[in-house]
């Protein structure tokens, strides 16, 4: 017997920012060269009984070694914030095991984490070899993960797949071999925690894929694939857009520039 589809709130959680200039965000720059900060954001998805984080982020330390990324407020702040308990988080979805989406290792010392079985032969394997594509990964947060492995506390995944009644894993590709997305079903519909698989709005609404990235073809047949997940265009919701903070309503008013409710749709 199938179980009934869950409905969920989902949350954005800002936690850093790192200025920068549109050129730096599609492949062949951009003509314009207009500030377009990254913003860096985890997820929270909250059910009836059980609460799922997407992605875990990074440091200060780590923001301090790559240079220009500044902590706002760490995430362990914004779960708080949101009555929410590190040490009580039992399941994270990673999307990908860069840096700034797998860090804060030790951080939920009970989760079990959901990874692609791609992702983790990506970043464990040979093309780590290959500086252009190694540099974006913390060896401490694959070998952090490794070890997660030997205990027990991963779970893989290859390809599309049920993870919890009215949540999903898509595997993408394209900015990292095991790139996977997140849909929930929310009160407004169907929704896609896009994460890197569409880091702007910009990227995958006008076709131009962003500079760091696995396989291009992958990365833009990626963008047909999101749409088609997702109930609504307005539904996908990318990784790092500042533009994420302005189109969601605030979960309050203190909030406000920092937590979002995404299942509360659009302003």
């Amino acid at each position: 017997m199938s179980h009934p589809i869950e409905t969920y709130r989902v949350y954005a959680i800002k936690y850093a920012h790192h200025a920068r200039r549109s050129s730096a965000n599609f492949i062949g720059g951009d003509p314009h060269d207009v500030p377009m900060p990254l913003d860096y954001f985890v997820w929270a998805i909250v059910g009836k009984e059980r609460t799922w984080l997407v992605d875990t982020g990074f440091d200060q330390a780590a923001g301090d070694k790559r240079g220009g990324r500044k902590i706002i407020r760490p995430i362990q702040e914004g779960l708080v914030a949101l009555g929410i308990r590190p040490e009580s988080v039992q399941e994270v979805i990673i999307t990908h095991m860069h840096y700034d989406h797998a860090g804060n290792r030790e951080l939920f010392p009970n989760a079990r984490y959901h990874v692609q079985d791609k992702e983790m032969a990506f970043c464990t394997g040979r093309c780590m070899c290959h500086q252009p594509l190694a540099v974006h990964f913390e060896p401490d947060d694959v070998a952090s993960m490794v070890h997660k492995v030997f205990a027990g506390r991963v779970d893989f995944h290859d390809g599309d797949d049920q993870i919890a009644p009215g949540i999903s894993v898509h595997h993408m590709g394209g900015h990292t071999a095991g790139m996977q997305v997140v849909r929930v079903h929310t009160e407004k519909g169907w929704m896609v925690l896009a994460s890197d698989a569409s880091h702007f709005y910009a990227n995958i609404q006008e076709k131009r894929p962003f500079p760091a990235v696995y396989n291009v073809a992958d990365m833009m047949e990626g963008y047909r694939r999101i749409y088609s997940l997702a109930d609504r265009p307005e539904m996908v919701i990318p990784g790092h857009d500042p533009q994420v903070l302005e189109r969601f309503p605030a979960v309050s008013r203190d909030l406000e520039g920092w937590i979002v409710r995404l299942d509360a749709g659009p302003r």
